[in-house]
């Protein structure tokens, strides 16, 4: 018995500390559908830093995996606890200030939203995402990550903003 303790030992250590790695530090993402296109394809795997998440937070832009109650959805930071979020003639307006958006390619609908404690979401294809305007917003509990490295396919492998 000491001997099959002895040489299981090991295989249990890395058993444990993979696990541990997958839930806290990072996990693989599969992209689902193209609601982020044309930064993500439909496919895509990337890396989802769970512990850069919850040591840095997140800015405007970021690259996010948030759980819609169904099932994790990949979406850009829009807006943040506490602002106004809206679109005007396919403008972005913080506060009512215009803020710059190069990630918006599709003509974005008119509308406002005031954002209460939690974030403000929107897929980068606006014309083809299920995002905070349909979902409203996401808390800080809701977002499992962010992320920005692909890692498959291997033809689109690297940092995507």
């Amino acid at each position: 018995m000491k001997k099959i303790v002895k040489e299981y030992t090991p295989y249990v250590f890395i058993l444990v500390f993979v696990i541990l790695i997958r839930l806290y530090v990072i996990c693989p993402i599969r992209v689902n559908g193209s609601s982020m296109y044309s930064t993500l394809h439909d496919g895509d795997i990337m890396i989802l830093n769970i512990i850069g998440f919850r040591t840095q937070g997140v800015k405007r832009f970021d690259i996010v995996v948030v759980d819609d109650g169904r099932e994790p959805i990949v979406k850009r930071i829009i807006g943040l606890p506490g602002e106004e979020v809206s679109y005007k003639n396919n403008k972005l307006y913080i506060n009512g200030k215009q803020v710059k958006d190069p990630y918006g390619k599709d003509v974005t609908e008119d509308f406002t939203y005031k954002v209460k404690n939690g974030y403000f979401v929107l897929g980068d294809n606006r014309t083809n995402s299920k995002d905070s305007r349909y979902f409203g917003e996401f808390s800080k509990k809701q977002i499992k990550g962010k992320t920005n490295l692909i890692v498959f396919p291997f033809s689109r492998f690297g940092n995507k903003k």
